[in-house]
């Protein structure tokens, strides 16, 4: 009798083990009318890349940090080279970073990139705008220089908004006093024109800031008009933010929401604006994209975060006005490492770049089975 307890006490143990792991995740199941997803690696042997995006010539195009910019053909994960800068220093997270593409590629095949780079011995960040020629990158153009760049905090994504405006994400270059600083362009979230010029409607005339008070924002889209970025806490709130002209984000005198004395303080004296999400601890919020296609219906209005320091995909749904996150699930946690950036082609498929390094980073494909 003791022996058949034992062994019934052991075949529920081991039920219950794997019931259990099966279910700790927070993947949430399928419902009916939700599609079934299926990822494949598409490229492998890439090294730190930083941004992927979907090109209106129907590639993905990539950057990675050491000064490459590649083209892949998401039909068989082949890449063609496009361009190495030499100008590109890598120091620790920096190097050649954000990249978006003009808007009309077709008829103005432009394409703007950020990098780091030594000016007379000081490490700084520029933005640079190239012409495409069908294999190449020529023609650079300088459209902003001496943003201060740092081996951590450089923020560096880039987004170009309906108008044709060009935004531009900076850390605050490991210096935090840096964000509330309005002369300098650290900490910052930057608005100019696709030549370089300032817009004459900016908050402060001749200058290209458009919002304060950023730590190390890493994420940037437009949804719409509506612009949302992803950002670096420091050991606590890691946050989501819809960015308002103007308005101050609060670091390093805030973190997170305006939720203690002295913080509510800050903000209601400083114009801060809130998170609409924010993450404690920490995971590192890297890249971002909006999901809208009917491939796969269950992300449909959701914002989709590559994860740092957590390993996954996170899908943020958001509420009908887009200013709030009503749920959150997790992907593919601890499956293919540190997730850098989001791409979402026209036909729904999802494209995830990791950064492990060494060699071994991947295209990860994400679609509908």
């Amino acid at each position: 009798m003791r022996k058949w307890i034992a062994a019934a006490i052991f075949a529920l143990g081991i039920f219950c083990f794997i019931n259990c792991k099966k279910n700790s995740t927070t993947t949430p199941p399928i419902e009916p009318g939700d599609a079934t997803l299926t990822d494949v690696v598409l490229t492998q042997n890439l090294n730190f890349p930083w941004e992927i995006l979907w090109g209106p010539d129907n590639m993905l195009w990539i950057t990675e940090r050491g000064g490459k910019i590649s083209r892949v053909n998401p039909a068989d994960g082949s890449v063609t080279p496009v361009i190495t800068i030499s100008e590109v220093v890598s120091n620790g997270e920096g190097g050649l970073l954000g990249m978006v593409l003009h808007p009309d590629f077709a008829t103005t095949p432009e394409v703007f990139v950020a990098y780091n780079y030594n000016k007379a011995g000081v490490y700084t960040k520029k933005i640079v705008k190239f012409t495409y020629n069908g294999t190449t990158l020529i023609n650079p153009v300088v459209l902003l220089d001496n943003i201060p760049a740092s081996n951590i905090h450089n923020g560096t994504r880039l987004a170009i908004s309906p108008d044709k405006k060009l935004f531009i994400t900076s850390g605050d270059a490991s210096v935090s006093s840096r964000a509330q600083d309005k002369t300098n362009p650290a900490g910052k979230i930057q608005r100019i024109n696709l030549d370089g010029s300032i817009p004459a409607d900016n908050p402060v005339a001749g200058s290209s800031l458009w919002t304060f008070g950023h730590r190390n924002p890493q994420g940037l889209v437009f949804v719409g008009d509506r612009l949302y970025s992803s950002e670096h806490g420091q050991s606590t709130d890691d946050e989501i933010n819809i960015i308002q002209k103007n308005r101050n984000f609060g670091w390093p005198n805030i973190e997170g929401f305006c939720n203690t004395s002295s913080e509510q303080t800050f903000c209601a004296a400083n114009n801060v604006a809130e998170p609409i999400f924010a993450w404690s601890p920490t995971i590192a919020p890297s890249g971002i994209d909006y999901y809208n296609n009917d491939a796969i219906p269950q992300w449909k209005n959701s914002l989709l975060l590559a994860v740092l320091k957590d390993s996954e995909l996170l899908q943020l749904k958001l509420n009908a006005a887009g200013d709030k996150v009503e749920v959150v699930n997790t992907f593919y946690k601890g499956t293919y490492g540190r997730m850098r950036d989001v791409a979402i082609s026209p036909q729904g498929v999802v494209y995830i770049i990791t950064s492990n390094g060494g060699g071994a980073d991947k295209i990860i494909k994400v679609s509908k089975e």
